[in-house]
């Protein structure tokens, strides 16, 4: 069955950066629209960067310029490289992917089970 694993959370200082990765298995990262989504204590998860079939990509005003997406299909990985963290970007981060899109929770087909981010 399709798996999706996430890993590199952690805790980390304001300013401070987070590579977190996404490992695929049974599951084409290049042939899915692949996202990031978080989900505060008390919030609704939301979408934080996507990255589509074609290598397009898209991100929520709060990340622009900070974070970026990208995959490696070598590798099969999907990639959030976090920079310039700010306390309100502390949340669970889900890898997601969706067949032909992934900007919204309920295009999503296949979910992680989550890494922690916590900014301090």
């Amino acid at each position: 069955h399709v798996q999706l694993v996430e890993s590199g959370g952690g805790s980390v200082q304001t300013g401070g950066s987070l590579r977190l990765s996404c490992a695929a298995a049974k599951l084409d990262v290049s042939k899915f629209c692949m996202g990031w989504f978080r989900q505060a204590p008390g919030k609704e998860r939301e979408g934080v960067a996507a990255i589509y079939s074609s290598g397009s990509t898209t991100y929520a005003d709060s990340v622009k310029g900070r974070f970026t997406i990208s995959r490696d299909n070598a590798k099969n990985t999907l990639y959030l490289q976090m920079s310039s963290l700010k306390p309100e970007d502390t949340a669970m981060y889900y890898c997601a992917a969706g067949r032909l899109n992934c900007g919204s929770t309920y295009r999503i087909a296949y979910w992680g089970q989550g890494t922690q981010v916590t900014v301090s």
